[in-house]
């Protein structure tokens, strides 16, 4: 996690910034059709069963130590035989370099699945990068090297790359966010989102990093939406969301996610009210706090959003992943095992 810094702008004003934003981005994304990739989405009449793997936060400290213990665990989820896997970012501890020849050796890593890798990035792999022991990089220079060192149109990474489809090439206008994709899986919707940790880097240290919130989230926000539309035009039977970020940083004693939180838009006010309204079972996986909690934390008004299951996967120096079962036929779909020491 990036060090939290502190604002010295009004949360009121930013809040109203945010929502100025969001609804510029959102009228831009209104002109193009929001369809859905009919080949993403071609369903059996009688979904089957069937588990994917979700890790993230890892591996962390020094290579000669952790790389053998994260290729083991990636050796022992390829045994598994999940339909694919999927990595919520940080892929590197927060105070080591970030550097092209550590993006490499990561990548070499999601390459080791034997079946698909979906990667979403974290704040450990950008936005922590101007730190003195992570290289004093350029934290945008690092977004753009990530988007073009780990993204291609149309497909995961792993062995067996898994169809997906990218947010750049279905919201042409949102054409920089290659990083958020989503797919169909047995009448299961997967979808990911760039919301990574120290509250989304919603913060004032660079003018250029507070306009990078502001496009970055008017994107998440679109990206949800639309997400949510395909769920209800192709009656999935359950949505998986996945993001780096915990977003109950920053919550105060009266609001999970007030003015000056870096998720109340993505995740407060866009989220929450479309997973309630589509009535079926979500599931929502995220690292960052590397405290692993399997819960229904969600509320609206106060109220637990009974739908809405969270997964926190296990990270840091707990190197496990976790096997996610899915019946999606089942009342309650999801199942979930430790994979690891």
């Amino acid at each position: 996690m990036a060090t939290k810094h502190s604002c010295i702008v009004s949360p009121v004003c930013l809040g109203h910034l945010m929502t100025c934003c969001v609804r510029y981005v959102l009228a831009l994304s209104s002109v193009v059709l929001l369809a859905p990739n009919p080949a993403a989405l071609a369903q059996t009449s009688q979904p089957q069963a069937f588990t994917f793997v979700a890790l993230g936060d890892l591996p962390y400290g020094n290579p000669t130590q952790t790389y053998p213990r994260y290729r083991a665990l990636i050796d022992q989820i390829n045994q598994r035989q999940p339909v694919f896997s999927i990595h919520i970012g940080d892929f590197k501890s927060g105070s080591t370099l970030c550097s092209d020849e550590e993006f490499a050796h990561q990548r070499d890593h999601f390459n080791r699945f034997a079946k698909g890798l979906v990667y979403t990035p974290g704040d450990n792999e950008w936005t922590d990068c101007h730190r003195k022991n992570n290289g004093s990089y350029d934290p945008l220079e690092r977004l753009e090297t990530l988007r073009r060192m780990f993204y291609s149109p149309g497909r995961s990474l792993g062995q067996q790359a898994l169809a997906v489809v990218n947010q750049s090439t279905q919201q042409p206008q949102l054409a920089a966010y290659i990083e958020n994709q989503r797919w169909v899986h047995q009448q299961v919707l997967f979808v990911t989102l760039h919301i990574v940790g120290s509250n989304n880097n919603f913060e004032v240290r660079d003018p250029r990093m507070v306009a990078e919130f502001f496009a970055r989230d008017a994107a998440n926000v679109a990206w949800i939406q639309s997400a949510f539309e395909v769920a209800r035009a192709s009656n999935v039977r359950a949505v998986v969301l996945a993001f780096q970020a915990d977003p109950f940083e920053g919550k105060s004693l009266w609001e999970d996610f007030p003015s000056s939180s870096g998720f109340r838009n993505s995740i407060g006010q866009t989220l929450l009210p479309q997973a309630q309204a589509l009535g079926k079972p979500v599931l929502v996986i995220h690292g960052d706090s590397h405290q692993t909690k399997i819960d229904h934390p969600f509320k609206i008004e106060r109220k637990v959003v009974d739908n809405i299951t969270r997964l926190i996967v296990p990270g840091e120096q707990d190197m496990r992943a976790v096997q996610v079962r899915i019946d999606p036929l089942a009342a309650q779909p999801f199942g979930f095992e430790f994979i690891g020491p």
